[in-house]
């Protein structure tokens, strides 16, 4: 990779902006990988150097601005599942430079591609990696759909529409722990899978990158298995009132909890992918995802996990059910179908 990475926070606290003035610091700061990989134990340290600067959207955001008009040319992100909500009824002045940073992401993007689009610099490629199905496609349509709202010229939509890259793209890595005051422990396992169109470019090359001409697939198994094991965890965590300090691997030293989520696996997820004809590939990242679960050196905390529950069991198992109905309208999930009907009333009522 040629240049350097900034790192863009959207929140002020003081944690945060000690976090950013660490990425700032030329010698970098540590990833520890640590784990089980082919049958052997990893525990190896990487000194991060490639970021340059670390900065705060509200209190940078003239430099931030002045970035992404003069330098950037890729433009990732990592909000949370709801990250890409936009306020009702929000507008931006798209006749000027935006004075502060507004509500939001797409928004902000918004602002920041108008800038760079009133400069007449060239296209920019813009890969989300959260975890929203289609993430490119549905950045890309919100971000229109709010500059249409606000009244945005034709050129600025036509240069949006075929001029910058939104890639849907998914990433597959347990990181359990953050480090004072920068960097983080996460597991040997990796993978940023990113569907293939053209006029793609990645920012680097990198074994656990793969350019898949599909992301569906890529996508349903990590969800609908490692995300929904994490969610079935979590609820269990949460209705048992467990330990606030609990993790995933402390969980499934119980067996009656480990077999619990064994079961189902296998007698509700692997069957709902095999009637799209991923029974195979299912049941194989199963047992890698038990695995990862087990990692001796992970401590992935539930309550971390439990963050934002309602909206990961609507996505996570909500939607694992509905994608298995589109293939046999008579299957039946009944363990997933309560936990997903509990939370349905609740976002309900």
């Amino acid at each position: 990779m040629e240049g350097t990475v900034t790192i863009v926070a959207a929140s002020g606290s003081a944690a945060g902006r000690a976090r950013l003035q660490a990425f700032s610091d030329p010698a970098g700061f540590p990833v520890i990988i640590r784990g089980l990989e082919a049958g052997q134990t990893v525990d190896r340290t990487i000194q991060v150097k490639s970021v340059g600067r670390g900065l705060d959207a509200e209190a940078d955001w003239a430099e931030l601005m002045r970035i992404v008009v003069e330098e950037a040319e890729f433009i990732l992100s990592n909000t949370t599942e709801s990250g890409f909500a936009v306020p009702a009824g929000l507008t931006l002045d798209l006749t000027g430079m935006t004075a502060s940073a507004p509500p939001s992401y797409p928004a902000k993007l918004l602002a920041l591609l108008v800038a760079r689009f009133a400069a007449g610099r060239s296209r920019l490629t813009i890969l989300p990696t959260e975890l929203v199905g289609r993430n490119g496609d549905v950045l890309k349509r919100t971000v229109l759909d709010l500059a249409r709202r606000s009244r945005a010229s034709d050129a600025l939509l036509t240069w949006i529409e075929e001029q910058c890259v939104f890639a849907n793209s998914l990433v597959d890595r347990i990181v359990s722990a953050p480090l004072d005051p920068a960097g983080a422990i996460a597991e040997p396992y990796a993978l940023w899978a990113v569907e293939n169109q053209p006029g793609l470019k990645l920012p680097c090359a990198h074994p656990a990158i793969r350019i898949v001409d599909d992301l569906e697939p890529v996508e349903r198994l990590k969800i609908h298995i490692l995300n929904l094991g994490h969610s079935f965890l979590a609820e269990t965590w949460l209705t048992g009132r467990m330990d606030a300090d609990e993790t995933v691997r402390g969980m499934l030293t119980r067996a009656e909890i480990r077999n619990d989520l064994l079961s189902l696996y296998r007698d509700e997820v692997i069957p709902g992918f095999a009637v799209h004809g991923m029974g195979e590939a299912a049941s194989a990242y199963a047992a890698t995802t038990m695995e990862r679960f087990e990692n001796p050196f992970l401590d992935h905390r539930l309550a971390d996990i439990a963050s934002g529950h309602k909206t990961k069991v609507a996505r996570r198992i909500g939607g694992f059910i509905e994608w298995a109905a589109t293939a046999d309208t008579n299957r039946k999930s009944p363990r997933l179908a309560a936990i997903a009907a509990k939370y349905a009333k609740e976002i309900a009522a």
